[in-house]
């Protein structure tokens, strides 16, 4: 690996100690994309307004042509989103700028980092093939020391992509330096997990084959395409949304504990599961279902056709709902089915993992609608807490009625993508997937991607407002 250009500025170590601030720069990669005005400085505003980064050098750069004063537009609208209008907010606001460059040039990234002073984090709000032509040629100039890089799922393409990536960012930094981004396993998401699981008594050693019938990790969202086609269509839901996030969340709640919560030990617990899960039955027709939206009314909107929508190659087949049943072969949850789904413009909003309990092996003779299940239901927009009880309801005492018991999770200091950010300026990578971990979430659902290239699966449909295909994998879809 060849060393910076002497006329560029080596940062020093983020590491180093110092008795006043370090400023940090933050250069974004695709910086006039979605992502970056959608989520990213939304939540670099509200770190900001915390004031965990007490000094910062924001420099945004892309393909459009855009100046200092329509970048800082984009920023100001982004803060202003989320109320991040303080004096700190307004000072990175005004020294921030934009410079137009081909990210995958070596003289266009030699001339970004002659600008970069201090400990530098670089986010690439980039497509993966684009991620892996910029980390080439970073790899190709040298990186100044210390430098962490951040980068947005999906992590490559497939598992080979995932792997040829990891080998080449070790060639720029160490590891615990790579922070793969997956906005799920924001703080509050992780503690609320890992607090429900390990610190209460009554649920830990009910948590396992012997009891549980099955886990179903749902994420169902109202919206449609809304414009995203140049991403979503080549992605699709099942990339998107489940081997990525929805697997992270699987890991959370099938690991054993750890000992610590250092990242270590937590990213270890997490690459163990990953190891242990397969597709149930190694049947990709039987163990996953493919959909997509057709015209429909949601909440007063009428959506076209997926088909319809701009941007949309309808030869791609590409799905906007996606299901996949899973096992975790692992002494504790050997049997078990995990049930994921992620669908677009469906009825309702849905977000939520769903711990479904066995029946008890017996109930006394004489009581009656006991039929519905336990259930703990752990949600993820709200955060909030619910448990679904056979208790006596009113009237016949030896009739039962479901109740759900509801507890909100206290919320987080942060947004999701505020945690991530926090994450890389501290040098943490607790909250990032550590690069063994991508891997295996494509290896888990690689047989399902070639089962559905070979049309092993029939690719159905669904209006859009409905909840979906009748044959889910979930069984009846309730909220």
């Amino acid at each position: 690996m060849t060393t910076p250009a002497p006329s560029a500025p080596i940062a020093a170590s983020a590491t180093t100690p110092s008795a006043a601030p370090v400023r940090q720069t933050l250069l974004v990669l695709g910086a006039s994309g979605d992502l970056t005005g959608r989520l990213l400085l939304p939540g670099l505003g509200r770190l900001l307004a915390t004031g965990a980064v007490p000094e910062l050098r924001l420099i945004g750069c892309g393909m459009d042509d855009w100046d200092d004063e329509r970048w800082r537009r984009r920023v100001a609208e982004s803060f202003a989103s989320v109320h991040a209008d303080g004096p700190h907010e307004t000072e990175v606001l005004r020294a921030s700028r934009y410079a137009r460059a081909d990210v995958t040039s070596e003289d266009d990234l030699r001339r970004l980092l002659r600008d970069c002073a201090g400990p530098l984090v670089i986010f690439f709000a980039l497509p993966p093939l684009v991620t892996a032509r910029s980390a080439a040629a970073l790899a190709r100039i040298g990186l100044p020391p210390g430098t962490r890089l951040m980068l947005e799922k999906p992590f490559g393409v497939d598992r080979v992509s995932a792997r040829s990536l990891n080998a080449l960012l070790a060639t720029l930094v160490p590891e615990e330096q790579v922070h793969r981004i997956d906005h799920f396993l924001g703080k509050s998401t992780v503690l609320n997990l890992l607090g429900l699981r390990f610190a209460n008594r009554i649920f830990e050693p009910v948590l396992n084959s012997t009891h549980v019938a099955c886990v179903d990790i749902v994420f169902d969202e109202t919206l449609g395409l809304e414009g995203r086609a140049g991403y979503y269509d080549g992605a699709g839901a099942l990339v998107d949304m489940v081997q990525s996030h929805l697997l992270q969340v699987l890991a959370l709640l099938a690991m054993d504990p750890p000992p610590t919560l250092r990242a270590q030990e937590l990213r270890g617990r997490k690459a163990q599961v990953l190891r242990a899960t397969r597709l149930w039955r190694d049947d990709p027709a039987a163990a996953s279902r493919r959909a997509r939206y057709t015209a429909g009314e949601v909440d007063g909107r009428q959506l076209p056709n997926y088909v319809d929508e701009p941007g949309v190659d309808p030869a791609r087949h590409t799905e906007t709902l996606a299901e996949l049943v899973l096992t975790v072969d692992t002494w504790r949850w050997a049997g078990v089915p995990f049930r994921l789904r992620s669908g677009k413009a469906t009825a309702g909003v849905r977000k939520e993992a769903i711990i479904t309990f066995k029946q008890p092996a017996r109930v006394p003779e004489g009581l009656t609608g006991y039929e519905h299940p336990d259930r703990l239901r752990i949600g993820f927009g709200p955060d909030r807490l619910g448990l679904d009880l056979n208790i006596n309801g009113p009237g016949d005492p030896f009739d039962l009625d479901q109740v759900r018991l509801t507890a909100d999770f206290g919320p987080g200091d942060l947004p999701a993508y505020g945690e991530v950010l926090r994450g890389a300026f501290e040098g943490d990578p607790t909250l990032s997937v550590r690069g063994d971990v991508a891997e295996e979430c494509w290896r888990i659902v690689e047989p399902v991607l070639a089962a559905w290239k070979a049309d092993a699966v029939p690719l159905q449909e669904y209006p859009a407002g409905s909840v979906g295909p009748d044959d889910s994998l979930l069984g009846p879809v309730t909220g």
